[in-house]
């Protein structure tokens, strides 16, 4: 793994993702190593050795909070989300804490924030989160599998899926709004274990659950194939199929599944597709 820092520019960025205005991002790279993450499309920069794969490199926007209060001054308010092509709370933030100066400052302006991360170690942050008015904060968890086996399979580096749920267990115990990113769903694996962690979301009580399909052909096929290549042959094979002849079809099932599942524990499900 590659740690390195440099220095950014601009740390606000536009988004066109829905609801949301803005973009923080205080690293370059992910140590997760997911390997259906897109977000190795993406990314672009001179610094990465080219010999150097998605998940072997993280690089730290040492100067981040400072470009941020500059940034802050030229654009009006809006939401902002933390983060869209790296996950704020990877075990360099312990020794770096972008993402807790970064809250600090937004907690004293204007901007709506949400946080979205796959790690526990968002539950430090709880303190200064806390300040924000509770209307201008929310924070979610990006849940794929319930199955601890297959989560490191796909997100080898991240934080268990129990550690998650009770994350958002907790956050949503403080008063904090809390909701979930479910996604990307993995066919046939994400049925597996799908009602009992809709029934644990539910149990929960988040806000909302966001739900995405799996997304395969921009810049992550490599790496997604060799995940599927540690599955048994026989699924591994299904889900290449279904991927490359029944995709709409199987989508559009599983978003029946899920409408009913979603009545069942009165959650409030938002589609992306």
């Amino acid at each position: 793994m590659l740690i390195g820092e440099i220095y950014c520019r601009s740390i606000l960025s536009r988004s066109g993702l829905y609801g949301i205005d803005y973009s923080i991002n205080p690293y370059l790279g992910c140590f997760h190593r997911c390997s259906y993450c897109y977000a190795q499309y993406m990314v672009k920069n001179k610094r990465i050795p080219s010999n150097l794969h998605w998940g072997e490199y993280v690089y730290a926007k040492i100067n981040a909070p400072t470009i941020l209060l500059k940034d802050l001054r030229r654009h009006t308010a809006g939401r902002i989300l933390i983060s869209s092509v790296t996950d704020p709370y990877q075990p360099l933030e312990l020794r770096y804490k972008l993402t807790r100066r970064i809250l600090k400052i937004l907690s004293r302006r204007d901007f709506e924030v949400t946080l979205l991360t796959k790690s526990h170690l968002v539950l430090r942050d709880s303190d200064i989160i806390g300040k924000f008015n509770s209307e201008m904060i929310e924070v979610g968890l990006t849940i794929t599998l319930l199955n601890d086996e297959l989560r490191r399979i796909f997100e080898p580096n991240s934080s268990s899926t129990m550690r998650r749920i009770e994350a958002l267990r907790i956050l949503k115990s403080r008063g904090i709004r809390t909701f979930s990113f479910l996604g990307p769903l993995i066919p046939i694996i994400c049925e597996w274990d799908l009602e009992k962690l809709l029934n644990k979301l539910s149990s929960i009580g988040v806000e909302y659950i966001v739900v995405d399909k799996l997304n395969i052909g921009r810049g992550n096929r490599k790496l997604f194939d060799e995940s599927l290549r540690m599955l048994p042959t026989k699924i591994g094979l299904t889900i290449r199929k279904i991927l490359s002849e029944n995709y709409f079809q199987y989508y559009d099932s599983l978003k029946r599944r899920i409408s009913m599942l979603a009545d069942k524990f009165n959650l409030n499900i938002i589609f992306c597709y």
